[in-house]
């Protein structure tokens, strides 16, 4: 089978394909035909080596390091969703032919960007018929992450005002739709030509951070899912109610500290995503009610891994990438 890998740090142009012996699943095991695997941002830091956020106004220095997986040579990729193949011993709750999809390992070594991959069947569940296969590849980190800040974390509830940021992005435009799922009156932060789209997905009322200031354009907010960074931080506190939370991604500099958050009178939390089958149903779920889908912008083959992390970089994709073996 075909792997994509790398032997050093760097940009796209270090992925390549290599041809290796596929592989058996063992003890509660299933090995999972891959039809899609989705493409994300920590993706892209992981092959390079290095953590850099988004938006650099904050001062932040670029940190380098391992990253996830240690030193190459490795596999990306943790989003998957396929077939299975077959199926190790102990494993009851799926078989050959079943379609399944799932965050596999994180932060672990998933390597969903693969022909096959070896999955655990509490990381996978059956895909909603509403999702195509290339849908579903896209799915779950994004949609984890979403899930888990919102609801998690923020316990986002009826009639409560949440502001996202870049919620045209992969993460951005599946969280406008959890928290309108929730019944939350939903404000995001994206380029104009990307409004209508946004508004599509659920959301009530939308800002161009490239020619307003959102904290001088709206009325306080409970909840603000910050996934740009930077001096997004200090800037939404300012937007928040007196104890309303800032929930952040792990990896990504807030530019503001628990301290100051304290001192401002609203509360600051870290997302850091989990596989959880358990969650993944509670989203299929509102799949399969027609409250939350996902676009795919991109389904580039396998073997242009590179040109699929190239795209990603530009930093103008709405909604997700996917690789396609």
């Amino acid at each position: 089978m075909r792997i994509i890998t790398q032997q050093t740090v760097g940009g796209p142009n270090v992925l390549e394909v290599a041809d290796v012996v596929r592989p058996e699943p063992g003890y509660g095991q299933v090995l999972v035909n891959v039809g899609a695997a989705g493409v994300n941002p920590v993706d892209l830091v992981t092959r390079a080596g290095a953590y850099q956020p988004r938006d650099r106004e904050g001062g932040d220095e670029l940190r380098f390091g391992s990253g996830l997986l240690g030193a190459p040579p490795f596999t990306l990729g943790w989003d998957v969703a396929g077939v299975i193949e077959s199926v190790g011993v102990g494993v009851s709750a799926f078989g050959p032919g079943d379609e399944v999809f799932g965050l596999l390992a994180f932060p672990g070594a998933g390597n969903s960007y693969a022909d096959y991959v070896l999955a655990s069947p509490n990381e996978i569940i059956r895909r909603p018929t509403r999702l195509t296969i290339e849908q579903a590849g896209a799915f779950p980190l994004a949609a984890l992450t979403a899930w888990q800040a919102l609801v998690g974390i923020a316990k986002v509830a009826p009639g409560q005002r949440v502001l996202i940021h870049a919620a045209a992005g992969g993460v951005g435009h599946l969280a406008v739709q959890v928290a309108k799922a929730q019944g939350a009156y939903v404000i995001g932060t994206a380029s104009a030509p990307k409004h209508d789209v946004v508004k599509q997905f659920g959301a009530d009322e939308m800002i161009d951070y490239r020619t307003t200031e959102f904290e001088s354009a709206i009325e306080p907010v409970d909840v603000v899912f910050d996934l740009v960074g930077g001096a997004y931080g200090e800037r939404s506190a300012r937007v928040l109610k007196s104890g309303g939370l800032l929930v952040g991604a792990v990896g990504m500099y807030l530019g503001i500290t628990p301290e100051q958050a304290a001192e401002a009178g609203v509360r600051l939390a870290v997302v850091s995503v989990r596989p959880s089958a358990s969650d993944l149903r509670e989203l299929a779920k509102l799949v399969e009610a027609g409250q939350l889908t996902v676009h795919v912008e991109h389904a580039v083959p396998l073997d242009e891994a590179a040109k699929a992390h190239e795209l990603a970089e530009d930093g103008h994709v709405t909604g997700k990438i996917v690789l396609v073996p």
